[in-house]
């Protein structure tokens, strides 16, 4: 598809969207329908409706019946039907750019900004904005995803790469689902922690109690985080964390599964005694390889200001102990790059 002249506004309205899913290592052996309907929150009837259509297909074939067993490099193509009217348009919305090539274009997305428009949302996203001053977009998620590999959520602030054409949409695709994909982020959490270091594996998927939110479930998709604390205040500590899966809330839900919610998360049990907008969380760091070159590239991004005053206030007041920290992730946070 590609770029939307300034003044042009796209109208979708009961449109074919696209959707392109990798098999994991550990989906291997699911039946399709059962699969699908974990990664994209149907129900399971409605995507055996979708598959008996033929709009679900790999790469080599149409699938159409839901006990197909994915395969591993199983590359599944999901044709959806989006029913309600979307204006996608470009809008001047100012973004950070941290980089830019003819491939990718590297973004330090602001809080409160959503990165695609939805149902609900057809403005102020990051996409408008990336219409309006990137002249080429990958095509391969649709129209009201042009370029968007991953996502953070609406709070999440930090590091977000683009495709700029379908070649880097895949190359990127595939290095995210074969998690060879360096993410780092940083938050600021309630509660004192008694180890300098963790990882949580616990699986996430849909809340049983409120489909909107994510919970650890039984059932749900594996999920892997490591964390560093690096300092310890009075009521709450500083968090590095590595992410091995990109399941949707994963690290606001395993912070909150060990006890130690993100502040200001109020989803997921939070405090907000700083009274911030969202979560205190940022993706600072991105690490992926070029698709074209090969070369390894590592991108980083200092948090925004709301969680900076926060920071600073702590560490003045109560601070109680300073763990060895990532000396680029220390140099981010005291502004000095």
């Amino acid at each position: 598809m590609g770029f939307f002249l300034n003044n042009k506004k796209r109208k979708i309205k009961g449109f074919m969207e696209e959707i392109r899913i990798y098999v994991e290592k550990e989906d291997l052996g699911k039946r399709i329908d059962s699969f699908l309907s974990n990664e994209l929150d149907f129900s399971r009837n409605r995507i055996q409706i979708i598959i008996k259509k033929g709009l679900v297909k790999n790469q080599f074939n149409v699938i159409d019946k839901p006990s197909y067993i994915v395969k591993q490099d199983d590359v599944l193509s999901v044709e959806i039907e989006e029913p309600e009217e979307i204006d996608v348009f470009p809008q001047n919305i100012p973004i950070s750019i941290i980089f830019q090539d003819e491939d990718i274009v590297v973004i330090n997305k602001d809080k409160g900004r959503v990165v695609h428009p939805g149902a609900g949302t057809s403005e102020n996203t990051l996409v408008n904005a990336l219409l309006y001053h990137i002249k080429d977009l990958s095509s391969i998620n649709g129209k009201i995803r042009p370029g968007i590999v991953h996502r953070l959520d609406k709070n999440t602030s930090g590091i977000i790469v683009v495709a700029k054409n379908d070649f880097a949409h895949n190359s990127l695709a595939k290095q995210f689902s074969d998690r060879k994909v360096g993410k780092k982020y940083i938050g600021i959490v309630d509660g004192i922690f008694h180890e300098k270091m963790g990882i949580i594996e616990k699986p996430i998927a849909r809340s049983p109690k409120n489909r909107q939110n994510m919970a650890i479930v039984s059932s749900g998709r594996y999920a892997k985080t490591a964390f560093t604390v690096l300092e310890g205040y009075k009521e709450y500590s500083l968090i590095n964390y590595q992410i091995f899966t990109g399941r949707t809330h994963q690290i606001r839900v395993h912070s909150q599964s060990i006890g130690h919610p993100i502040v200001g998360d109020l989803t997921y049990g939070g405090s907000n005694k700083f009274q911030v907008n969202g979560q205190l969380l940022h993706s600072w760091f991105l690490e992926i390889t070029h698709p074209t070159s090969g070369e390894l590239l590592s991108f980083f991004a200092p948090p925004p200001e709301d969680f900076l005053k926060v920071l600073h206030y702590l560490r003045e007041n109560s601070l109680v102990y300073s763990n060895d920290k990532d000396p680029l992730l220390f140099d981010l946070l005291e502004n000095k790059i």
